[in-house]
């Protein structure tokens, strides 16, 4: 069975104020003085944002149970130094960024300029094994009319800077900014990829290999495929979701491959509208349906998809609670739609993110 690991990035706030506070530096301290060869929780890009990784896992009880006990132990950390932890994909309270010291950080603030200092947003990346370089390729092919899905599944910023966006995945469309985000054309072959990357990274235009950010991509430090397209997840059980979903797709597309079957050839373009309705409406109106590229109820587009990957899910013995996951997200929302019924009985985004830090470590 494939394994999957999730890498989440967390919101540093004020457990009163709910406002972020830019203590990660002091937070990695505490875990390095906890566990002096602790490899879980990174520096990312400022300083109110925290980041752990799970270890590769098969079983996706134990992957569940990992990022429940990376975010307490996350929460335990920063309330040691004054802060806790939110699974908040933006801030829906004013912020201003503060840049984390890195070379590589500074370099990027330079490049990109407010670009860079409007990407305190918070990402899931799913990683999923593959066989080869070969096989991770073929997947990324077919990964693509899928990928807004995921999108729309994990929506968790509709606030930016004490304001409601209007969107339910505001974080996707702030990433999107980045000049190698987003969805990709078809490769066809390892070969044909690696030229586009190195191509890429000849024009002065990104650092490295590292800053190519599609949708889904072949790791540079891992033997598996990225799907780097969802917000980070209010609930800890709607991430394992996710990465159960990922998994699958993963499965689905190594065996289409394998068939013989050729992915869907749709433009660029059309990928990029697809993205954005997912990123607009999250899953409260129509979503654009990945064999068709045109308007669906996001609940039937959701049905389609645990239908596409129901061979694989029924492999690995999940498919009845995914069914049982999506109905309720359909039933309960995501964390967009978390988010703004806690403003619409509170009335204040403060509170919206006191009852988001709780939620987190639940």
């Amino acid at each position: 069975m494939r394994t999957v690991g999730v890498e989440e990035e967390l919101l540093l706030v004020d457990p009163e104020t709910g406002r972020p506070k830019a203590l990660a530096s002091a937070v990695l301290a505490r875990a390095a003085q906890e566990d002096p060869g602790q490899d879980v929780f990174e520096k990312e890009l400022f300083g109110q944002m925290l980041e752990f990784a799970t270890h590769p896992q098969s079983e996706m009880a134990d992957l569940g149970a990992e990022i429940v006990r990376c975010r307490r132990k996350a929460a335990r950390h920063a309330g040691e130094i004054g802060c806790t932890v939110a699974a908040l994909a933006s801030s829906p309270l004013p912020v201003s960024p503060s840049l984390s010291v890195n070379e590589r950080y500074r370099w990027m603030a330079e490049h990109y300029g407010i670009a860079t200092r409007e990407q305190l947003v918070c990402g899931c990346h799913v990683h999923v094994s593959v066989e080869s370089p070969e096989e991770g390729v073929a997947v990324v092919d077919r990964l693509r009319p899928w990928l807004a899905v995921l999108c729309a599944l994990s929506a968790n910023s509709p606030f930016w800077q004490g304001r409601d966006t209007g969107y339910a995945s505001y974080r996707n469309r702030v990433w999107g900014r980045w000049p190698s985000a987003g969805p990709t054309e078809l490769f066809g072959s390892e070969e044909r990829y690696r030229r586009l990357v190195a191509d890429m990274v000849a024009t002065g235009v990104i650092l490295d290999e590292a800053m190519v950010y599609f949708d889904a991509r072949l790791s540079a430090r891992y033997p598996t495929v990225e799907v780097r397209v969802a917000d980070v997840c209010l609930r800890a059980d709607t991430a394992v979701l996710v990465a159960s979903l990922a998994r699958a797709l993963v499965e689905t597309a190594a065996r289409d491959w394998r068939a013989g079957l050729p992915p869907p050839d749709h433009s660029v373009s059309l990928l990029r509208l697809a993205a954005w309705q997912a990123a607009r409406s999250g899953l409260e109106q129509d979503l654009l349906d990945p064999a068709t590229m045109r308007p669906r109820p996001a609940a039937d587009v959701l049905r389609s998809l645990v239908e596409h990957v129901g061979a694989a899910l029924t492999g690995s013995g999940e498919a009845a609670w995914v069914e049982e996951g999506v109905a309720e997200l359909l039933r309960g929302g995501n964390g967009a739609g978390e988010q703004r019924r806690l403003l619409e009985r509170t009335g204040s985004l403060r509170r919206v993110v006191t009852e988001c830090v709780r939620r987190t470590q639940s």
